[in-house]
Order: structure tokens, then C-alpha cells, then sequence
């Protein structure tokens, strides 16, 4: 990690990093304050030299000793400490980006050799010419010098740039040309070489020695011929052999060959620069840079420049200047970094450089803005001009745009920068717009049929921008849609001409056959004028990740990238020719089942068994390719994660169309899913845990797509038409699948059956094979959640199954006739319900699913109950009884609601369910006693133990019965809970009419029956909705008065026992009230619309009311009620006759004579409708409720007054 102004360096890229020895420095110059800032990034230099200060006198045209030779302390010589005296590559920027990857795109404004920097700064005060290469990543601009002269003799030797020489030769400069360097030139570099070995080697070991030849003074020095310095250019087409090795180490000239890479911050402008000054220890200073000078020739501002700058640039606080008179040393001069712009005819402003620095930056930043184009930077010598030209655009108006050789290192490198973005953890959303542009214009950039590599990795790149297993997020703050960002350009955007004031590079005024510059610097003293070149052009954003408006188009993003990827690997495979040609425009047909050709669940296991087979060969390693593809190489790796990546994508827009309800969709994407991912199968080697548990999970979604299908019948043409339904990316995605691998593993699990049966064991086997699989791939442990959901399907598809067999039973049952046994096809029905039962329960309990258990048990008590009923059916006899088989179901299905309900434990854990099974208990107890009172199987037991066995059957269904409990379910309860009563009521007085004997017995059936009579009275009166049921309670307590008052022989005892009677009659008014309501309710709705149709919908709306019960139960209480008041009205004369009665009894024997009356005339008047009826007999039921309680409360005064 760098420490900032020059406190630390970063760990080396490449060889031993050299210590930083000096701060960065604030410079204070005259007044003008220029902030400088360097920190060495790499050193290949060994630790500083001190150096020798040289005798006066010291002649440099002799060499020394060690001249060209290596040493400990020099390194590889002209490579190390006395710098790389190579000419600088045409690509040496590119080769410090790939190093310092990180910096590009975001941290580092400009990346270039030290020498182009100074360059470009001098331009106001040089009258050389300028020939630089730029291109722009994100918001780094890469410069390399370009030299035209080069690249014209490689085009008349290859005939490439043919294009760039016409167009340079017709429109800028047809008379430059390079002048060849003089002897003064390379004696100069000669006696500077000697110089700086005479200056490292010091205790006197810098011994001249005698020159046998004068080639020091006739030609250059060793290894520095011109062809040497000569820039090494690779050819257009060449690339890196792969792209795991570094492409800075192949000789393709991108290799990073400066001795010292460094972190300059001029101002507020971030330069990675390459330098390869020599810089030397001792003095007053820890570094100083040294400098060879001949006294007879002053320094110039160009020369000042270039010491300052490379001074700073290096972070050297002095320099060490030695004069010389024709190679005789005469003295020596120590000048601080700070002063060098002060110095005699070197006098320059440092802020003006500053100012030049800003202008330029401004001017190229406004100008370079397309990522991926080389443009190119020219100034004529002698000119004031400077000119920036789009190389890329005019190339492309040649026949082949590869014809620039920048178009291969600029594609790598937008590349490696999306790589190493792509590879940052902490990488916040908001930069995959970056990311997508940067491989956008890398594939612009790319020919499919020479660079598949790089194309298939970027096309898989710009598919994982795209996050398939979260939820979008195009509203989140932290993943702007269209926010701006300085980090990515657009490739398409207008260019928008600064004002005058903000800079005069607008070519509107230039002369015509300038109309092929970007834009134009009309003069070079502009560059000094500060911020003239400020520029306030805004750049349209491009690299905003495209909004997608649902889960479908970002997965067909996805697939799309994936598709041009599969075409790249597909393409550079060999062995095409042996492959069976498949014309990408015919669909693939995806197989249709239908019931009549599907061989139901026994092919199913079959191919099931075959799947977990194959699945088991696939964990041994065993593969193969059709396509011949070598395992291990670029396109197996490659092809196998698009693979995965479609198969994602399917599978996230299978899911989505099983939200959306639309089960053709699903089944259609996950058959391709599963497709996808039979290919891959076929082709890997080992399956990695994540890709086996992402199987499960595409297996455990087409359960639930076939279970959905097969809940949703009715639409099946409409899920037929969607699953038929390919676009031509899935046809050429599968045509690619297919290229390596036929095989349908999967394809009993994707077929759409129009057989229910087949559909549900599909999605049983489905969830079983996703079981087996977590089972021997060792993910249980893993992934226990998608364990547990695992199981969880296989016992609700377990359920399902059961409960379709069920009902097939129940069907079968009641379409049976009715004296015919219960047949093989029934008991094999029940035998597959309850194996599917049973196995959802273990399924449900070993995940410790207390609730789910208790329902399939509750399902497995329904079973036994129909299998119960199935038994009753068979009994077709008259003389029906309740048979052995039907008492062992029914008990059968007790003893599943009760293990129900110990699985649940208590009514917290669920109270829905554990209500649920408390009723089916209570209804199954209810069931039973009731058929036993019913059907009592007197062949076979006393009836004595058949009242005990309904009793306590009853008594268990009312312990069940909630009653209590605020619910939905309370009026229901309360309805069984009277009937209960009822029933038990009526047993206990049967048991009495017909016993004979046993006195105590009777007594106890008595008070039995009392008792429950009045519970199901008092339940039946908390309903509104059962008059009848009421009716009929009071009328049979009113016969088991009467039955008792038979019994008697006092008539004071009968008198007793018929004015109870009479009291239980009175108490019926609530029952006739609530018929009396619906009747009238009934009557105004008729009087209403007198239409026949409102009729009809009437007495239909009336349907709750049972007439014809009603009529039986009033004819029955107007003959009870008559004879009780006939009886009354006896014993009330006789015992006025003998004893003369009393007022009390006077008075009940008139009102009961009156009703009598009444009653009698009612029912001789045939022609009273019901509700008239009704209304007469409450108006009865009043008078004698009056007079019975008179008659009670006379007794009571009478009772006390005794």
C-alpha cells in the first residue's frame, strides 16, 4: 500500500523493488508555488551509488576500465543505474498499465514514458515536431510517441498504413524528413557513457585504457546503432498466445521495460511515468542526478525543462553538473532542483509549465473521448499548430480496420482493466456500467475470427454483470441507472465546441483539408495562457447499466452474451467437419408426452434408476466432447461456464414464470435449464458442490412446475402453446449444447404428460432424484435449509399422491353397486394412498415438521374412513349390521387423529390444524356410534355392550367437540355436540321403555336421559338455524313424560307429571318463533313480484326451511299437546269432584279447557295455511305459559306459607 508524497513504494510487480529514499516535495519557487509528489511504484536499479567526483583534467574520450561491462553494482549494464539506453517502445505505456492494472481507468490521469511528458510540456518553447499516440481508458489516458517515419518504412516493406502515409503525405507534411544523427551526436552519447562509468567507479579503479581503434569518435557506441534504437513494432494482427500469460512478457513490444515506474502528482494531475534516468547517492543529499555539460555551449530553457522535470518526476532534490572543454573534465557544480529555473539563460517560469500541463490534459481529456480509438497528436516541425487527428475513424474508412496496430493492445487492455474491476470484492454496482463499456469497446475493438478468446471471456464478463440470483434493484440509491460517472465515456457522443474563451481548438475555421482533425490548438502560446484550455464540455454518460424492466429481459440479456460467447468457442474448435450439420433456423422440437405413448410410473422408475447412474458416472470423472474439444483448454473451460451461465438464466426465468402462473413458460425454460446442464454434465470431468446443489435446484423448481400442471388441468392448451414456444437464441444456444453432447438424461423430467397419474409422479421423482443427489454428493450437511426444502416437497408431493388415489378409491366407491364387494382395484387404490402417506410422514418427521405430519396423518385417518365406508357399502342386505371391518377402519382412523394430535403436542403450535383434527376425531367417534345405534350388530354382541360401546363412542366425539372455542367452526360443534345429546337421550329412553327388572338401572337410564335431553335443548336453543331439530327434542322429552306418567298410579303424581309435559310444550315457542320468521320472511318476498321466475327463485332462496318436516312435527305436537290438555282437563274434574278443588286448580282447568277448545277447532279447519298454524298455536302456547305460571307461583305461597 503507498504511502502518499513519495513516503512509501508499493510492492514491485517485477523484480526487487528499489527503497524510496526521499519525501515528496513541495517546491516554493520566486513566489509561484508548484506542488510536486512522487512515489516510486517499482525499482529493477540495485541500492544508489555514491559517485566519484573525477579529477580535473580526467579525459572522457579514453574509456575505463569496467566500460560495458557488467558488475555487481551496475546490474545488466545500460539497463540499471545508467538507465535504459534503448529508444522508447512504441507501446511503453501499455506495457506500465498491464502492470499497474489498478491505477488505469480510475486513479492515474495520464500513463507514458517520461520522455513524451517532457515533450509535450516544451511544446510552447520547442520548435520540434510532436507525433504522439493517445487513447483513452475510463479517465486515463495512455501516450506513446509515434513515430510516422517507422511506420512508413514498415509500409513499404509490408505494405501496411499504406492509408496513414497517403493521407499523411497529402494533407500535413511532404517535406519532413528525419535527419540522420551527426558524429557530434554520437560522440556526445559516447564521452556521456564513458562519463558515467568513470563516475561509479571510484578508489582509482577508473583507469583509462589504450584505444587500438577510433570508433568512440567515428561511430556510435556498441549496441546503440540506429537500427537498435530503432522502435520495435509488432505486427497488426499478432496477439498474446493466451491469455493467462502476461502479454508484457511475449516480445509483441509491451513489455515494461523502464527502470523506475513512478506515481508523479504534478498539481493536481496523476501521472504514471516511466523513467530511466540514472540517479546516484553521496552529496548533501541522499540522491542526486549527474549531468556531463561542455563549458563552451550555455544551457538552454529546453535544457532546464529537462533537468527540472526529470528531477521531479524522480523526486532527486539536486543535480550534480560537470563541465567539460572537448572531453577534458574542468570542474564540477552542485545545483538544488529548485534552483534550475533560475539559472542564466535557462530562466523559465515553473508556473507556466504547470499552466501548459493543465491545458494540454484539458485540451486531450475534451477531445479523446471514444475508449478504444487511437488518436493521434502532431505538431509539424517549425510549426505553431498542433493537431489531433481519430486514427481509428479514418481507418476504418480502409478496408480493414486492423490495419492499426494500436487495435490489439488497446482491446487487451480495456480488457484487463473490466478484469480487474470485475475481480474487486468490495466492487459497489454503480461501476458495472463502467465495466460493461470498457468490454463493450473491447469487443468493438475484437474480430471474432482472430480473437475468440478474449470475445467468448468479455461476452461471459458482460454476463455476469448481470445478477441472476438477487432481486433487481434498478430503484436502489446505490446502483444508479443514468447517474454520471468520470470513469467511462461514451462511444457515440456528440461533440460539443468550446467557446473561444475556453479554448480555440474549434475547427470551424480551419482550412479545408484540416476537416479531418478533431480539433486544433491554432497556436502553441495558448498552451501558457492559464486555464485557457478549462474546458466546461460535458460528456454524455454512456456507462449507465442498461435498465432492465423485469426479470425475463435481464435474463435474456444474459443469454444473449452467452450465445455470442458459445459462437466465439464454437468457432474456434476444430474438427467441425465432423460434425452432422444443423441448420440454426429449425427448431429444435422439445417432446410433447401424451398419455397414450407415456409408459406411466413403471418407466418412470426406469428411468430414474438410469439417471442416478449416470449421475453416479459423472462423480467418476468420466466425459466426453463430440465436438473435439481437449479438456483443459481455453474453449472447455470457457464453454463450460457459459453453459452454466445459460443454464442460471433459464433457470431464474422458469422460476419467474412459475409466479407469474404460467406453467408452459416454466416447464419449457427449465427443460432448457436442464439441458444446459446435461451438456455440462456430459463435459466436466468433476462437478464442483455448488454446481451439484444448483441441479437440485433446477430438479426441486420442475417438481413444482409439474405439480402446478398438474393442479391446473383445465389450461392445458394453453401451457402446450407456451411450452412449444423457441425463440431463435434458445435454438442456437441448444444447437450449441448439442455440438457436444445428445444426451437427454433430463428428459423424463421435462416432458409436458396430459396424464395427471404421470405428472405427479414426474414431480415426485423430480424432488426424489434432487434428494438422492444432496445424499451422495455430501450437501446435506452443506445446505441444510435446501435439505430441509427438499423433503418438504417430497412430502407434500407425497400427500398429493395420496390424496389422488384416494379419491380415484372414493370414485370407484360410489360408482360401485351397491351389493357388490369391494374390489382388487379399490384395495390396490388404498394400498398406493397409504404407501404415499406413509412415506410424506417420514419424510415430514425427519425434519421434525410436527404440523405437515399431523395433516397427512389426518389425511391417513380419512383413508382408513373410506376404506370403512367401502365395507359398509359392500353390506347390501336388508338386515343391515354395523360389520367387524367397518369397526377396525374406523378405529384404525382414531388411531391417526390421535397420533395427529400428539405430533402437534399442544393447540399453540397450530391451532388451525390441531382444531381441525379434534373434528375429524369427533366426527370419526360420532360416525362409528352412530352406526353402531343405527346397525347394531346384535348377531354379534349383547345389547347392553352396544349402548355401553355408542355411549362411550359419543362421549369420546363430545370430548372433541369444542364448543367453547370462538371459531367458524363453533356453530357446527354445537350442532354435533346437540345432536350427541340427542341421540343419547333417545338410547337411554329407549333402554328404559324396554327394560324390565333391574330398578336401579332404570332409575340411572332416567336420570340419563333427562340430562342429556336438556343439554341438547339448551345447544339447539343457542342456534338460530335448527327449529326443527329443537321441535323434535321437546316432543320426545314430552313422550318420555308421558311414558313415565304411564308408570304412575297417584293422581296427584300423574297431575305433577302432565303439567311438566305441558311447561316442556310451552317452552317450544322458540322454535315456532324462529318457523314463524322464515315463513313470513318467505311470504313478503312472494308478495313482492308475483313472476313466476321470482317465485321459483324464491321457494329456492326458502330451501333451509324443510315444510314437510315442519307439517309432520306440528301434526305430531297438536296430537301430543291435545292429549296431554284432554288428560289435564280429566284429572282436574275428578279431583274437584272428590276433594273439591282450589282456586289454582279452577282456574288451570278453565284455561286448559279453553285451549283444548281451540286446539280442537284449529285442527278441524283444514284450510289454515302453515304460518297460520304457527301464529295459532304461539298464540295457545302464551295462554298456557300464563296459566301455568300462575299456577306455579300460587304453589310456591302456598309451599312457604306451610
Amino acid at each position: 500500500m503507498e504511502e502518499p508524497c513519495g513516503a512509501g513504494a508499493a510492492a514491485p510487480l517485477r523484480g526487487d523493488a528499489e527503497e524510496p529514499k526521499q519525501q515528496g516535495s513541495v517546491l516554493f519557487l520566486g513566489g509561484n508555488e508548484v506542488k510536486s509528489c512522487a512515489v516510486v511504484k517499482y525499482s529493477s536499479a540495485p541500492p544508489q551509488a555514491a559517485f566519484a567526483r573525477l579529477q580535473e583534467k580526467t579525459d572522457l574520450k579514453l574509456p575505463p576500465a569496467n566500460w560495458l561491462r557488467e558488475s555487481a553494482k551496475l546490474g545488466p549494464a545500460g539497463t540499471t543505474i545508467l538507465g535504459n539506453s534503448k529508444k522508447s517502445k512504441p507501446f511503453s505505456s501499455f506495457g506500465m498499465a498491464y502492470d499497474f492494472i489498478d491505477s488505469v481507468g480510475n486513479d492515474v490521469d495520464v500513463v507514458s514514458d517520461s520522455e513524451n511528458i517532457k515533450k509535450l510540456l516544451k511544446i510552447p518553447y520547442s520548435k520540434s515536431h510532436v507525433s504522439m499516440a493517445v487513447h483513452r481508458i475510463g479517465r486515463t489516458l495512455l501516450l506513446d510517441e509515434l513515430d510516422i517515419q517507422e511506420l512508413f518504412m514498415r509500409s513499404s516493406q509490408t505494405g501496411d498504413w499504406t492509408w496513414l502515409k497517403e493521407f499523411y503525405q497529402r494533407l500535413i507534411d511532404q517535406k519532413w524528413q528525419r535527419k540522420k544523427k551527426s558524429k557530434e551526436h554520437w560522440y556526445q552519447k559516447a564521452i556521456l557513457s564513458k562519463f558515467l562509468y568513470y563516475s561509479i567507479n571510484g578508489d582509482g579503479a577508473a583507469q583509462p585504457v589504450p584505444s587500438t581503434s577510433k570508433q568512440h569518435q567515428e561511430g556510435p557506441v556498441a549496441g546503440e546503432s540506429d537500427e537498435a534504437g530503432r522502435a520495435s513494432w509488432p505486427a497488426p494482427f499478432e496477439m498474446p498466445s493466451s491469455l493467462s500469460e502476461d502479454p508484457g512478457a511475449s516480445n509483441q513490444g509491451l513489455k515494461n521495460d523502464f527502470v523506475r515506474n513512478i506515481l508523479w502528482t504534478f498539481e493536481d494531475i496523476h501521472m504514471l511515468v516511466g523513467s530511466n534516468m540514472p540517479i546516484f547517492g553521496g552529496g548533501r543529499y541522499p540522491a542526486v542526478s549527474l549531468r556531463l555539460r561542455d563549458n563552451n555551449k550555455p544551457i538552454n530553457v529546453l535544457t532546464g525543462i529537462d533537468y527540472w522535470l526529470d528531477n521531479l518526476i524522480c523526486n532527486v532534490p539536486e543535480l550534480v553538473m560537470c563541465f567539460h572543454v572537448n572531453g577534458i573534465v574542468q570542474k564540477y557544480e552542485m545545483i538544488k532542483t529548485e534552483d534550475i529555473p533560475n539559472l542564466e539563460n535557462s530562466n523559465f517560469s515553473t508556473k507556466v509549465i504547470k499552466d501548459i500541463a493543465q491545458n494540454i490534459l484539458s485540451f486531450l481529456k475534451s477531445n479523446c473521448t471514444k475508449e478504444g480509438h487511437t488518436y493521434w497528436l502532431f505538431k509539424a516541425s517549425g510549426s505553431d499548430i498542433v493537431k489531433l487527428y481519430d486514427l481509428t475513424t479514418l481507418c476504418e474508412e480502409t478496408e480493414d480496420k486492423y490495419q492499426n496496430p494500436f487495435t490489439m493492445p488497446v482491446a487487451i487492455l480495456l480488457y484487463k482493466v473490466a478484469c480487474n474491476m470485475m475481480l474487486k470484492k468490495n466492487q459497489n454496482k454503480k461501476h458495472y456500467g463502467t465495466i460493461r463499456t470498457l468490454l463493450l469497446n473491447c469487443l468493438k475493438l475484437l474480430d471474432n475470427g482472430r480473437h475468440p478468446q478474449i470475445i467468448a471471456s468479455a461476452n461471459y464478463m458482460l454476463s455476469e454483470l448481470f445478477q441472476l440470483d438477487e432481486p433487481k434493484k434498478e430503484d436502489s440509491a446505490d446502483f444508479p441507472i443514468n447517474g454520471n460517472s468520470d470513469e467511462s465515456y461514451s462511444e457515440e457522443e456528440e461533440e460539443m465546441p468550446d467557446s473561444d474563451e475556453n479554448g480555440s481548438y474549434s475547427n470551424s475555421s480551419d482550412p479545408p483539408d484540416d476537416n479531418k482533425a478533431v480539433a486544433i490548438i491554432k497556436s502553441v502560446g495558448e498552451l501558457s495562457v492559464p486555464e485557457k484550455y478549462k474546458s466546461v464540455h460535458r460528456i454524455r454518460p454512456s456507462c449507465a447499466f442498461p435498465v432492465c424492466h423485469g426479470t425475463e429481459e435481464r435474463c435474456r440479456l444474459v443469454l444473449n452474451h452467452v450465445l455470442e460467447g458459445l459462437k466465439s468457442v464454437d468457432s474456434s474448435v476444430k474438427k467441425e467437419g465432423d460434425l452432422p450439420a444443423a441448420d440454426p433456423s429449425t427448431p429444435i422440437p422439445l417432446k410433447y408426452e401424451d398419455e397414450s405413448t407415456s409408459g406411466g410410473p413403471e418407466s418412470l422408475e426406469k428411468q430414474m434408476a438410469l439417471f442416478l447412474d449416470k449421475m453416479g458416472s459423472f462423480q467418476k470423472g468420466k466425459h466426453c466432447s463430440q465436438s473435439g474439444m481437449i479438456p483443459g483448454s481455453w474453449q472447455y473451460k470457457m464453454k463450460l461456464q457459459l453453459i452454466l451461465k445459460s443454464s442460471r438464466a433459464y433457470y431464474v426465468l422458469s422460476d419467474a414464470a412459475m409466479v407469474l402462473q404460467k406453467y408452459g413458460r416454466a416447464l419449457r425454460y427449465i427443460k432448457l435449464a436442464l439441458q444446459c446442464h446435461d451438456t455440462y454434465c456430459c463435459l466436466c470431468g468433476s462437478m464442483l458442490p455448488e454446481v451439484l446443489g444448483f441441479l437440485c435446484q433446477c430438479l426441486t423448481l420442475c417438481g413444482d412446475i409439474q405439480l402446478m400442471l398438474a393442479q391446473n388441468a383445465n389450461n392445458r392448451a394453453a401451457y402446450l402453446e407456451e411450452y412449444n414456444y423457441q425463440t431463435k437464441e434458445d435454438q442456437e444456444i441448444l444447437h450449441s449444447l448439442h455440438r457436444e453432447s445428445r444426451c437427454q438424461v433430463f428428459a423424463w423430467a421435462t416432458d409436458l404428460s396430459t396424464d395427471l397419474e404421470y405428472q405427479l409422479s414426474v414431480s415426485c421423482k423430480c424432488y426424489e432424484a434432487a434428494y438422492e443427489i444432496l445424499l451422495f454428493s455430501n450437501l446435506k450437511s452443506q445446505n441444510p435449509e435446501q435439505h430441509i426444502q427438499v423433503l418438504k416437497r417430497m412430502g407434500n408431493i407425497r400427500n398429493e399422491i395420496g390424496v389422488f388415489y384416494m379419491n380415484q378409491a372414493a370414485a370407484v366407491q360410489t360408482e360401485r353397486v351397491v351389493s357388490k364387494n369391494v374390489s382388487t382395484t379399490e384395495q390396490q387404490l388404498w394400498k398406493k394412498s397409504f404407501s404415499c402417506f406413509e412415506e410424506g410422514i417420514q419424510n415430514f418427521e425427519s425434519i421434525d415438521d410436527a404440523t405437515n405430519a399431523a395433516l397427512l396423518l389426518c389425511n391417513t385417518g380419512r383413508l382408513m374412513r373410506i376404506c370403512a365406508q367401502a365395507h359398509c357399502a359392500a353390506e347390501g342386505d336388508f338386515k343391515r349390521e354395523f360389520s367387524p371391518e367397518e369397526a377396525l377402519y374406523y378405529n384404525k382412523a382414531i388411531d391417526y387423529y390421535l397420533k395427529a394430535l400428539r405430533s402437534l403436542g399442544k393447540r399453540d403450535v397450530h391451532p388451525a390444524v390441531w382444531d381441525s383434527v379434534n373434528w375429524e376425531l369427533s366426527t370419526t367417534y360420532f360416525t362409528m356410534a352412530t352406526l353402531q345405534q343405527d346397525y347394531a350388530p346384535l348377531s354379534r354382541k349383547a345389547q347392553e355392550q352396544i349402548e355401553k360401546e355408542v355411549s362411550e363412542a359419543m362421549m369420546k366425539s363430545l370430548k372433541y367437540c369444542d364448543i367453547d372455542t370462538v371459531s367458524e367452526r363453533q356453530p357446527l360443534c354445537q350442532y354435533r355436540a346437540a345432536t350427541i345429546h340427542h341421540r343419547l337421550a333417545s338410547m337411554y329412553h329407549s333402554c328404559l321403555r324396554n327394560q324390565v327388572g333391574d330398578e336401579h338401572l332404570r332409575k340411572q337410564h332416567r336420570v340419563l336421559a333427562d340430562l342429556h335431553y336438556s343439554k341438547a335443548v339448551r345447544l339447539f336453543q343457542l342456534l338460530k338455524d335448527a327449529p326443527c331439530e329443537l321441535l323434535r327434542v321437546q316432543l320426545e322429552r314430552v313422550a318420555f313424560a308421558e311414558f313415565q306418567m304411564a308408570s304412575q298410579n297417584s293422581s296427584a303424581g300423574k297431575l305433577k307429571t302432565l303439567s311438566g309435559a305441558l311447561d316442556i310444550m310451552t317452552k317450544t315457542k322458540g322454535a315456532f318463533q324462529l318457523i314463524r320468521k322464515e315463513l313470513v320472511a318467505e311470504t313478503e318476498q312472494i308478495s313482492k313480484d308475483r313472476s313466476p321466475a321470482e317465485s321459483v327463485s324464491v321457494s329456492d332462496s326458502s330451501a333451509g326451511l324443510n315444510k314437510e318436516e315442519v307439517l309432520k312435527l306440528l301434526g305430531i305436537f297438536e296430537s301430543r299437546m291435545s292429549f296431554l290438555l284432554l288428560q289435564s282437563i280429566k284429572l282436574l274434574t275428578s279431583s274437584k269432584k272428590k276433594l273439591g278443588g282450589s282456586s289454582e286448580e279452577e282456574a288451570a282447568l278453565r284455561t286448559n279447557k279453553q285451549v283444548y277448545s281451540l286446539l280442537l277447532r284449529a285442527t278441524a279447519n283444514k284450510g289454515l295455511s302453515l304460518l297460520e298454524r304457527c301464529e295459532l298455536l304461539l298464540s295457545l302456547l302464551e295462554q298456557l305459559e300464563g296459566s301455568l305460571a300462575c299456577s306455579e307461583g300460587r304453589a310456591a305461597v302456598r309451599a312457604e306459607l306451610q
